[in-house]
């Protein structure tokens, strides 16, 4: 990868985290719990880019919610976009869950079960 994508998706990850923490939640109230944009993965030629978000709300339901919603409103989170950065073409949005913080929690917790488990046959 290159570093002006590496540059670009620093940037995206920066403008994208501030719209949905201002506009889209004043427009959405449906978005529910805290969404906090974990990557952005833009093509080589820009036209379209992977955002992964972290979802911590309540429960599942609440969370799949917030999920369909950041899908439905990748347009006007696009539009929001190309008001503030300088590119020729705003990459299309795609919204996908990052998972590797519920995994991590996973594996944490298989490791400290391996480890009890060693414990108790010393």
């Amino acid at each position: 990868m290159s570093r002006r994508t590496d540059r670009v998706d620093g940037e995206l990850q920066r403008e994208i985290a501030a719209i949905l923490a201002g506009e889209l939640k004043n427009r959405r109230p449906d978005l529910k719990g805290m969404i906090s944009v974990t990557g952005v993965d833009a093509a080589p030629d820009f036209k379209t880019a992977k955002v992964y978000v972290s979802i911590y709300a309540v429960g599942e339901e609440d969370r799949r919610a917030s999920l369909a919603a950041l899908k439905e409103s990748a347009g006007f989170v696009r539009h929001e976009l190309a008001k503030v950065m300088r590119m020729r073409t705003v990459p299309a949005l795609t919204f996908l869950e990052d998972t590797s913080m519920a995994y991590g929690s996973h594996m944490d917790e298989l490791f400290a079960s391996l480890h009890k488990d060693e414990e108790e046959k010393k």
